[in-house]
């Protein structure tokens, strides 16, 4: 949408309880091309504003019932007009008038008798924030379609607060619990299964384990073949990261378990390994400006994805930075040392039974 506002498809509402000032009113605007919708008192002007959302109003002050200054406080606080623009229109002049208007919520005053140029310029300029708020609305909503397949509402919320911190192509350094969990099995059962078995049988399980990760306002990362990666403490952190992590993992196995009783005679001989560690990584947008990768990279990132890989169907196991964070809240048991892939020093493992709540 262009910056320029094309009054045509512009909408205007006129409270007042006075039909020769809303006359005039409608006369000036629809001579600029502003299609008018007309209200003589506050009750009417909720009910139209309610059915059908202008994109600016002209708000008289004094009308028996409902003044102007509650007609802009209902309108501003109710999610669907509140950043309609509202310009109260009045015969009083006063400081504490205007006081009372901003307090309301008001954008703009105009004072009767007013001037219809001057009115005009004013609608003007109003409308065009409007639009400006419009086309970011309208971002916001394409990027909250994308968003929302990676994470939970509530941190998507967060990351449109200020998109260009969030979103922007670059890492930082972060403290994050990594998370990975294997479908346990699953290549026998792909060289048995017909193509489309194996593709829904797959998208089923993605989609419980998927949701856990937002249930526990995780950030899902990506799929790998058949395991997920998921991280806590980016790009929001609240506090408790790592044991919201422990909780996801573990209300995943549960699910699993779950979903394979009900499915036993797909599903009777896959499992799920978990494998989960917390420390420094670098997180951020990875990739080029057209096309990037919300992911995290590093040592951390990778001890995880190798207890995953070390981890028997039905075993959460986690490092021992990870284990020190929530021992407190888990009863979990202390493995042998094990050597990881990759590493020269064995590393302390613990399998995770349940948490406590």
């Amino acid at each position: 949408m262009s910056n320029d506002v094309k009054s045509e498809a512009r909408k205007i509402l006129v409270v007042d309880d006075d039909w020769l000032n809303r006359e005039l009113i409608e006369v000036y605007l629809k001579d600029a091309g502003y299609e008018c919708l007309l209200a003589n008192n506050g009750d009417r002007a909720l009910e139209i504003a309610q059915s059908n959302p202008p994109d600016l109003v002209l708000c008289d002050v004094q009308m028996p019932g409902m003044s102007g200054y509650e007609v802009c406080r209902h309108l501003k606080s109710n999610p669907l007009t509140q950043f309609v623009p509202v310009v109260m229109v009045t015969a009083m002049e006063g400081d504490e008038e205007k006081i009372q208007a901003v307090e309301a919520g008001a954008d703009d005053f105009v004072s009767k008798p007013f001037n219809s140029i001057l009115l005009l310029t004013r609608v003007k300029s109003l409308l065009r924030i409007k639009s400006l708020h419009d086309d970011v609305e309208e971002r916001n909503a394409l990027l909250r379609q994308v968003l929302t397949r990676y994470m939970a509402e509530g941190v998507v919320q967060t990351i449109l607060t200020d998109p260009d911190r969030y979103l922007r192509l670059g890492g930082e350094t972060r403290f994050i619990t990594t998370l990975f969990a294997d479908i346990r099995g699953f290549t026998a059962f792909t060289e048995k299964r017909p193509a489309n078995e194996v593709v829904e049988t797959l998208n089923h399980i993605f989609s419980q384990l998927t949701r856990t990760v937002f249930d526990y306002q995780g950030t899902f990362d990506k799929y790998v073949g058949d395991c997920i990666m998921a991280l806590w403490g980016a790009p929001i952190s609240d506090g408790d990261d790592t044991f919201r992590a422990v909780k996801a993992a573990v209300e995943m196995r549960r699910m699993f378990a779950e979903l394979r009783a009900k499915e036993s005679n797909v599903m009777q001989h896959l499992g799920l390994g978990i494998g989960l560690n917390s420390g420094d990584a670098t997180v951020g947008n990875i990739g080029s400006e057209k096309v990037m990768d919300y992911t995290a990279v590093g040592d951390a990132v990778n001890i995880a994805k190798r207890l995953q890989e070390i981890a028997h169907a039905g075993e959460i196991l986690i490092s021992e930075v990870t284990y020190h964070l929530v021992r407190s809240q888990v009863k979990a048991e202390q493995l042998e040392e094990h050597v990881l892939h990759g590493r020269r020093d064995p590393v302390v493992v613990y399998a995770v039974k349940e948490v406590i709540d």
